[in-house]
């Protein structure tokens, strides 16, 4: 049966690894791909978000209600709005102007 979780932030970790057998075919090595995009935004950068968020509540600099702030382009924001919702932050994110507008509608999201 499968794991039910109560808040996205507990999938973080145990990242499938896959052995690319063909890649090193005669190398005498083994090459591991780490599958990132079982990550719950498909990101690299969630388990970044994760660390952060975890690390400022753990100092004390985040506290129940308060508010993330961080300048971002992309993943990172993503990871931290998402983390911040599940976990009940305001998450405020701050960029270029020069954005796409696609990718201001996926971080306003």
């Amino acid at each position: 049966m499968a794991r039910i979780y109560s808040d996205i932030t507990q999938v973080f970790g145990n990242t499938p690894l896959v052995t690319l057998n063909n890649v090193t075919d005669g190398a005498g090595a083994t090459v591991l791909a780490k599958l990132e995009f079982y990550n719950p935004s498909a990101s690299v950068k969630d388990r970044l978000g994760f660390a952060i968020v975890e690390a400022a509540e753990k100092s004390g600099a985040l506290k129940p209600g308060g508010t993330i702030v961080e300048a971002t382009s992309g993943n990172t924001g993503i990871a931290l709005a998402m983390i911040g919702a599940a976990r009940g932050y305001k998450t405020v994110l701050v960029m270029p102007e020069s954005m796409s507008n696609e990718r201001k509608m996926l971080l306003k999201a």
